[in-house]
């Protein structure tokens, strides 16, 4: 393959970020995305999408360890072709292990299906066929690792022992917000991953590598003064948060605030954030399920904001509330737009009222 750069969307359980440390070993360039099943796979197909449209240039859509309904490769398929017709070239592959896309691998020729092979030992073979793959020392192992604790092979036990550890070292790795910081969060995993590699061969693997999990987080966040890992991931968190100010802010009644989703922790990452740029005023984090978290810092009433917004409440610098009707959206843009569109429609009303008054 020349000249393309790989657009890699995966599952996210250890053998769909498996396949992307497979992949991390081409040269190519790309990009990873990762979903969990129901509608995040369609969200984060659009975004694929949107960006390879935006770069014009050639791509490879690679997709791994998620299964597609008929439905679903259809659509993909059409929007891969209307992509080559008006955009640029675009090559389609899917590599999956789950029986139940079996009639989408029927239909489709880009869809390769094989229910011996987790997704991590499917990707490693088709790169090693069709890719040039630099493949490290520890990498065969490192899949048949994965193969053995995805397809619950405990006859091998060894591996089937420190692929649960792996297991583990993915889904406890909740530091960052895989919507908000969707590359930093999937850089810390694979960067995990990598550092698990390295006792896959020692004696009594498996409880080598669980004693290091909690100094291998520390060690992912640490700059220099040793902490606790609760303050250490806050201090990278908030700035993440301040590195993306630019298409994170909001506007409210000319008030700043900054828009987060999902965090989570607010009482200490938003009132570290508002410490770290005073020139905020206000901080909102709006859960999946659209409950709202807001804090201040002395400049604005976030207990008159969160009542306007969603009938909320508390304090002058900490309330919340619930939105009602808000959709659960898995990209951070499409939860900024339904913010942004509250956030006009009570300044519209409020201009409306004030011009009533006057009147």
């Amino acid at each position: 393959m020349t000249n393309r750069t790989i657009h890699h969307l995966s599952h996210i359980d250890l053998d769909g970020y498996s396949c992307q440390l497979v992949m991390k070993y081409t040269p190519y360039e790309k990009y990873n995305y990762n979903a969990n099943y129901g509608p995040e796979v369609r969200q984060k197909l659009d975004l694929m999408l949107e960006n390879i449209k935006k770069a014009k240039k050639d791509a490879y859509i690679l997709i791994t360890d998620l299964n597609l309904t008929a439905d679903e490769s259809r659509w993909l398929q059409h929007e891969v072709k209307k992509t080559n017709d008006n955009y640029c070239n675009v090559k389609l592959q899917l590599l999956d292990h789950h029986g139940s896309g079996a009639e989408s691998a029927k239909k489709f020729d880009w869809y390769f299906l094989d229910v011996d092979r987790c997704a991590t030992k499917i990707t490693y073979d088709y790169a090693k066929e069709h890719f040039d793959l630099d493949e490290p020392t520890w990498m065969q192992k490192y899949v048949n690792v994965v193969n053995a604790v995805d397809l619950w092979k405990q006859e091998e036990h060894e591996n089937f022992e420190y692929g649960k550890v792996c297991m583990r070292l993915v889904t406890e790795t909740r530091e960052l917000n895989r919507i908000m910081f969707a590359e930093e969060d999937s850089h810390y995993k694979l960067s995990l991953l990598l550092e698990a590699v390295k006792y896959i061969n020692e004696p009594s693997a498996p409880i080598v590598l669980d004693d290091k999990i909690h100094t291998l987080k520390k060690d992912f966040f640490r700059e220099e003064e040793d902490n606790t890992l609760d303050n250490l991931a806050t201090k990278y968190v908030v700035k993440l948060l301040g590195n993306a100010r630019k298409e994170k802010t909001i506007y409210y009644k000319g008030y700043r605030g900054y828009l987060s989703y999902g965090v989570g922790n607010t009482s200490i990452v938003g009132n570290g954030f508002l410490t770290a740029y005073p020139e905020y005023d206000f901080i909102v984090d709006v859960s999946y399920r659209g409950a709202m978290s807001l804090r201040a810092n002395n400049n604005v009433s976030v207990a008159l904001i969160s009542k306007e917004w969603a009938n909320g409440g508390g304090h002058p610098n900490a309330a919340g509330g619930r939105i009602m009707g808000f959709k659960e959206q898995y990209r951070y843009d499409k939860v900024k737009q339904q913010i942004e569109q509250i956030i006009n429609d009570k300044e519209s009303r409020a201009g409306e009222l004030e011009y009533k008054q006057e009147e």
